[in-house]
């Protein structure tokens, strides 16, 4: 189980995706409008929700929930078996994102958010030194999770030779990638695979990308935050394929 927090998040989860939500909680004693609509929405699903009091929140839940929090079945995360058959139903071009090894719930949920925003079809991650799909990361993602087809892989180096060999173009973001990102064909089958913070990308993983690119610093920083640099080039590719 796992928790939305705020009320935007507990919104998307009752219009989307009611079968996902358990219970709503509220902060006892708010009657104003935000919190009317939101019973008026778990009353539409037919989903139970709860008065408690806003401490029982702040033990229960990480984050800020602005005094509303949906307990929701857990996202379902698939596995690689399960992905291959859902990767040859995937429409051509493919646009997929892999994240080697982002630790951090926020950046992860940025990530899932963007790719959503920018259509991609699934997002892999390795089970090891990865952040997990846990309730900060689904609110930073603001229901941009939930619509992904979200794929845990063990050996992601060995899974992205199985790519390759699916005719994926894998291409890598790199500060030391040896193209400039606005000069990568992006209009094929991709996967663009991200670094985790601090490190980049891993050997392995660098080795097994097609091509790495760059996106030049003008200022005295080094390298973009990974969400920010994922958005940058997810949408470098819808314009590339419009």
């Amino acid at each position: 189980m796992s928790y939305a927090l705020g009320f935007h998040a507990v919104r998307l989860a009752l219009t989307s995706h009611p079968e996902r939500v358990r219970t709503v909680y509220y902060a006892r004693g708010r009657r104003d409008a935000r919190v009317q609509e939101i019973i008026a929405l778990a009353k539409e699903a037919a989903v139970r929700f709860e008065a408690v009091d806003r401490s029982w929140l702040d033990g229960r839940v990480e984050g800020n929930h602005q005094g509303v929090a949906a307990l929701c079945h857990a996202l379902s995360v698939a596995d690689e078996t399960a992905f291959e058959t859902e990767f040859a139903g995937l429409a051509s071009p493919r646009l997929l994102l892999v994240l080697d090894g982002v630790s951090d719930p926020r950046n992860l949920g940025a990530c899932l958010r963007s790719a959503n925003a920018a259509g991609v079809q699934a997002v892999l991650w390795p089970e090891r030194n990865s952040a997990p799909v846990n309730d900060l990361a689904l609110k930073t993602a603001a229901g941009g999770a939930e619509d992904l087809l979200l794929v845990r892989v063990k050996n992601l180096a060995r899974r992205l030779n199985w790519l390759k060999d699916q005719g994926v173009w894998l291409v890598g973001a790199d500060e030391r990638g040896e193209t400039a990102w606005c000069d990568v064909d992006l209009t094929g089958d991709v996967a663009l695979v991200m670094g985790g913070e601090g490190k980049g990308l891993r050997r392995l993983t660098r080795e097994a990308c097609d091509t790495v690119c760059n996106i030049p610093m003008q200022g005295s920083v080094s390298s973009l935050n990974v969400s920010v640099a994922t958005g940058i080039l997810l949408f470098e590719a819808v314009r590339q394929r419009k």
